[in-house]
């Protein structure tokens, strides 16, 4: 009988285990989130202040929740990061599955923001609650991220729950992947780390 378990209570013990996926703490495997970051111009600046200044007014009557942060923090990030243009599609809680061989598992959820690049996974963005822990969201990153098409290239992926932004890569063939630390909407310059990352991110994957 074959067992399903959605994608939000999955576990990394449970990717590891079933999956092979392991982590690699090398940091020569993910560089693509610190080196050859672009530089931002004074608008793009400015438009973060005005992301960030929104954050803070909103997140002074309580937290926020996972639309208001795909609505004041996530949409204009991906917007000046270009991520709306073409050649780039988006598809919104598009569903997906994996499979482990011979163990009888399915996992399956909704997933908050696909970004396809012709046909194929470049981009997934866990949007959850700001009272959450943001690396919360990563098993549930990773079990989506696993069902890519794309085995040749690495996928990237982003999880943000408004004040906190974490970037992961995976390589789909004999599963690994790693993550960056968690950058801080509220700590001065890293908004702008998370946009040159997703802009860095943008030119490799339009290439």
């Amino acid at each position: 009988m074959v067992q399903t378990i959605q994608a939000r209570d999955i576990s990394l013990y449970d990717l590891e285990e079933k999956f092979g996926l392991e982590l690699i703490t090398n940091p020569d495997f993910f560089t693509e989130w610190v080196d050859n970051l672009p530089t931002l111009t004074n608008e793009e600046k400015l438009a973060l202040e005005r992301i960030k200044s929104n954050y803070l007014n909103l997140t002074k009557r309580r937290p926020m929740s996972e639309e208001a942060v795909k609505m004041v923090v996530l949409s204009r990030l991906l917007d000046l990061a270009g991520l709306y243009q073409a050649p780039y599609e988006i598809e919104t809680e598009t569903s997906t599955q994996i499979s482990a061989e011979d163990e009888g598992i399915i996992v399956k959820g909704n997933i908050d923001v696909l970004v396809i690049q012709k046909r194929l996974w470049v981009l997934v963005i866990e949007s959850k609650s700001t009272k959450f822990d943001v690396i919360t969201a990563l098993p549930q990153a990773l079990a989506y991220m696993l069902d890519t098409p794309n085995a040749e290239k690495p996928t990237f992926g982003l999880l943000v729950n408004g004040r906190e932004f974490v970037f992961i890569k995976l390589i789909k063939q004999q599963p690994k992947y790693a993550r960056s630390y968690a950058l801080s909407i509220e700590k001065e310059h890293e908004l702008q780390q998370v946009l040159s990352i997703l802009k860095r991110l943008s030119e490799l994957i339009g290439a």
